[in-house]
């Protein structure tokens, strides 16, 4: 099949990646450099496992800047533009997949739209155009294409043939051969996307309380949390305090489906969303109450193996400190930039540490393991 891709970023490279093993796919991107590190083998994600596929070759892919060399011939153009919460709007900013879905169906009035971005419970059903369906995606930062490789399981909103071709094509691509396939109408499955995702985020926030409840009182939250996730019902997964979830996905579709609950009586979605804020709060007074002079924010990421800050916890954490007047430092490689939200970013990471009085770290790495008396993290598992 030819298969246009909208999107070089998480969602879109690794689905082009996925489908140009066994189909020809055609990616699109406005951001020129991205295209031409593409189309030479080199990728734009610090994520090792597309790195190494773009590296070896072999894929049917392609990128190009130019509408008309990508949609044209198309039998499916999966959109997947950013998309992110505008809080003044109370809903989506769907800007990017309205354009993407204008220009697609100029070119290609006859291609299945397959909407992978994250949007409003209601946006597919919206839409004047019925070739337009709704297929959520399920990745975690810096494993992108493993999950695509190895989905836990592919949803698509379109219980027609339309859907269930374009379920089959994402299986038949993916490593895995017992692939769950669920097919829904299309606003049943951008909320599965939206409650999926608020689930975790809870999940983040209760044991981030537990390990609140746990500092206040001087208690171990290591043997709290091994002794709660015994039981099989709850788990041992998602269960390592941190400063608050972030990233692409939990902090915007948190709030998106609180939007949503508008006219729908609630009060844990509200809770949820409440409770992230609460927490950046009590790491901030954890920091504050030692009386640094210069904190140290080592890494602005999310996590171990990925290369994106976007609405990362620590951020939060970062401007309540700076609020009280004290100096802050960034150590983050990844960022060319020499400073961040008016706070000096260096590259020099035995610098850093030097003249940091403490260091905030969302996540441990060997390097600070040498200097604990100067660390605030709330790393328990060293795992992401």
């Amino acid at each position: 099949m030819n298969i246009t891709v909208a999107g070089a970023g998480y969602v879109g490279l690794s689905n082009a990646i996925l489908l140009a093993r066994q189909h020809q796919v055609t990616l699109i991107d406005v951001v020129a450099d991205k295209v031409e590190q593409i189309n030479t083998g080199r990728c734009p994600i610090d994520e090792p496992l597309m790195v190494e596929h773009l590296q070896k070759g072999g894929l049917n892919l392609r990128a190009t800047t130019d509408p008309a060399e990508a949609y044209p011939g198309a039998d499916f153009i999966i959109v997947a533009t950013p998309t992110d919460y505008d809080p003044q709007l109370n809903t989506f900013d769907t800007s990017s997949v309205d354009a993407v879905l204008a220009i697609a169906r100029q070119h290609n009035p006859t291609a299945t739209l397959v909407i992978k971005s994250t949007i409003p419970v209601g946006f597919t059903a919206g839409q004047s155009d019925a070739n337009v369906i709704f297929s959520p995606e399920f990745l975690r930062e810096g494993r992108a294409l493993e999950d695509n490789l190895q989905p836990s399981r592919i949803v698509v909103g379109c219980r027609d043939e339309r859907g269930q071709q374009f379920a089959q094509l994402l299986a038949d691509a993916a490593d895995r051969t017992d692939t769950p396939i669920l097919l829904t109408d299309a606003t049943e499955a951008e909320a599965i996307k939206l409650f999926a995702n608020t689930y975790l985020a809870m999940r983040v926030a209760y044991f981030n309380e537990l390990d609140t409840y746990a500092g206040t009182h001087q208690l171990d939250t290591r043997q709290i949390i091994d002794g709660v996730c015994l039981d099989p019902r709850i788990g041992d997964h998602y269960n390592n305090p941190s400063f608050g979830y972030g990233g692409y996905c939990l902090p915007k579709d948190t709030k998106q489906l609180l939007a949503n609950y508008q006219d729908v009586p609630q009060h844990m979605i509200q809770a949820i969303v409440d409770a992230n804020s609460t927490r950046k709060d009590f790491i901030a007074n954890l920091v504050l109450a030692r009386q640094p002079k210069v904190v140290g924010i080592h890494r602005l990421v999310m996590k171990a193996g990925s290369d994106n800050y976007r609405s990362s916890s620590v951020q939060g954490v970062m401007k309540r400190i700076k609020a009280k007047g004290v100096e802050v430092v960034v150590y983050e490689p990844t960022m060319a930039e020499d400073s961040f939200y008016g706070s000096r970013v260096t590259h020099d990471e035995d610098a850093f540490l030097a003249q940091c009085d403490v260091i905030v770290a969302n996540r441990w790495t060997e390097r600070l393991k040498g200097m604990a008396e100067k660390v605030v993290t709330r790393d328990l598992f060293e795992d992401n």
